[in-house]
């Protein structure tokens, strides 16, 4: 297996960093953990993909943002991120926002910031081309982010009620789920200029 690349391991360092920072005064402490845990239990299993499998610095910058995004909206189980407490509720009066948004961006996030490993996954090991990569990403998106709902859904039905709106977010929208999943598939969709032409891994 190929050494990690320094830049890397840096990553990795800091995610490690940020699992016990998530967890630490975390205001759902149960909630936190079967968030925070994943990325935990993932964590050896990433170093060695990473070395089985290298990819390009950029790419695996992207999935760090989404992981460490990930991590400081699990402090408070995502709806319950106060950032119009940290911004005077300006964030909420300028968009006329009457719920949480913080899970939107992260959904958001995640088809964004997928892409240019999936991308790269499919055009680098997997000898597609580049249009067919990002077919390949876009539909990967759309169903993991199917999958992590149904996830959610059936985890929370063993919870209790406070605690299973606070770890779905889904803040009285019963189509909180399918806003997810749409808004991590136009992510993905408006990352395809970006990633359809650059072959970022070979430079």
């Amino acid at each position: 297996m190929a050494p990690l690349a320094k830049a890397q391991m840096w990553m990795l360092a800091t995610i490690a960093v940020g699992v016990p920072l998530s967890a630490w005064g975390a205001t759902y402490p149960a909630n936190t953990w079967l968030q925070v845990g994943p990325v935990a239990l993932m964590f050896p299993a990433a170093y060695w993909a990473l070395r089985r499998w290298p990819f390009s610095n950029a790419s695996a910058a992207c999935m760090a943002v989404f992981v460490i995004l990930h991590l400081f909206a699990a402090r408070w189980s995502y709806s319950l991120v106060p950032y119009d407490d940290w911004t005077y509720g300006s964030i909420s009066a300028l968009f006329g926002w009457e719920r949480n948004h913080f899970d939107r961006l992260v959904h958001f996030s995640f088809g964004v910031l997928a892409m240019p490993l999936m991308v790269e996954m499919g055009a680098r090991y997997w000898g597609m081309t580049k249009r067919l990569a990002c077919v390949f990403a876009v539909t990967f998106v759309f169903a993991f982010g199917g999958v992590y709902e149904i996830f959610e859904w059936t985890l929370t039905l063993a919870l209790a009620p406070e605690a299973a709106g606070a770890y779905n977010g889904e803040q009285g929208d019963m189509f909180d789920a399918q806003k997810d999943m749409a808004l991590a598939g136009l992510g993905a969709v408006l990352m395809i200029p970006f990633v359809g032409k650059a072959v970022w891994w070979t430079k």
